[in-house]
């Protein structure tokens, strides 16, 4: 498959007045949230956040975590052994253990006395030298933590990185994450919402009008910027209300498409994607995407996976 080059074989439009020709539709497709899921996030996101403060990790990250090694604390490692994140003994472990078939038929797990044990252990672990590079990043950059944890060896499932982000994005966890940043950080921010005026370039490629985000952006910036409903914009980008942008993300400005233009016909899965992140590559519509590939909202792409574009 060929590689998307939006710079490359973009053209700018200087007159942004063009715009307001196009036709705007909408279209917003979610997967089902689970009662569990969202109670299992009522109950840990305090300590999520008081951790996140202290050690420097997202909350979303560790939500995310908790609840896919938890199964939203279901699971009966969690419920007998307050282990929210499926930590093993390892050699420096002293604690009360307990033995599971995992990776072997008797693996040993660590055991808490609370689950709040289990979440300061967790924050611990990952202070180890292996994942000390997570640690230059954004506190809001989800994505980056997820790929980067998956990279570092934390779990063999080639999909956790992007059941991470899945989660996060399906139960927007990564609203967590802006209670980690400091004072500086939202006035820096609030700043460049403020200059944000005309700093975007409008691209046209396969009939779809989008600017590429950099680092800082949000999609009220944007808004404000061209003049459109923030509400609008989420619905063009099929997200919801909050939802963070990173540099190099592309911000629709009119609904996008029901298959990809030729020659994208299939794409590979990579470390760190989701369903919507290769959507808004192509400018095709979620739901789209799904449907050509016969998969259902509670699919999540795994690396290697081959999909339908067209």
């Amino acid at each position: 498959m060929k590689k998307v080059c939006y710079r490359n074989i973009s053209t700018p439009l200087i007159i942004f007045s063009f715009l307001v020709l196009f036709p705007f539709g909408s279209l917003f497709s979610q997967a089902k949230r689970y009662k569990i899921y969202d109670e299992y996030v009522d109950t840990y996101k305090d300590v999520a956040i008081s951790h996140m403060k202290k050690y420097k990790i997202p909350a979303s990250i560790t939500l995310a975590q908790g609840l896919l090694e938890s199964g939203a604390g279901k699971s009966e490692l969690t419920r007998t052994s307050n282990n929210h994140f499926g930590i093993k003994c390892h050699s420096d472990w002293k604690g009360e253990k307990v033995y599971k078939a995992d990776d072997g038929p008797n693996d040993c797990f660590r055991k808490y006395k609370k689950a709040e044990d289990s979440f300061e252990d967790h924050s611990k672990f990952l202070l180890r030298q292996r994942y000390q590079a997570l640690f230059s990043l954004k506190i809001t950059d989800y994505r980056g933590w997820a790929r980067g944890l998956q990279q570092a060896g934390y779990a063999t499932d080639k999909a956790y990185a992007n059941k991470l982000i899945k989660l996060i994005e399906d139960y927007e966890l990564y609203k967590h994450d802006k209670k980690g940043q400091s004072r500086e950080e939202i006035k820096n921010e609030e700043e460049r919402i403020i200059k944000q005026y005309y700093k975007h370039t409008p691209y046209k490629t396969h009939n779809l009008i989008y600017v590429i985000a950099e680092d800082g952006d949000t999609y009220e910036a944007i808004a404000i910027e061209f003049g459109f409903k923030v509400k609008d914009l989420y619905k063009y980008n099929e997200v919801p209300e909050g939802f963070p942008l990173k540099s190099g993300d592309l911000v629709y400005f009119e609904n996008k498409k029901s298959k990809a233009d030729k020659p994208y016909y299939d794409h590979v899965v990579q470390v760190g994607e989701s369903m919507h992140s290769i959507s808004q590559r192509y400018g095709v519509k979620v739901k789209n995407l799904y449907k050509m590939n016969k998969k259902d909202f509670e699919y999540v792409p795994e690396e290697g996976d081959v999909l339908k574009l067209r």
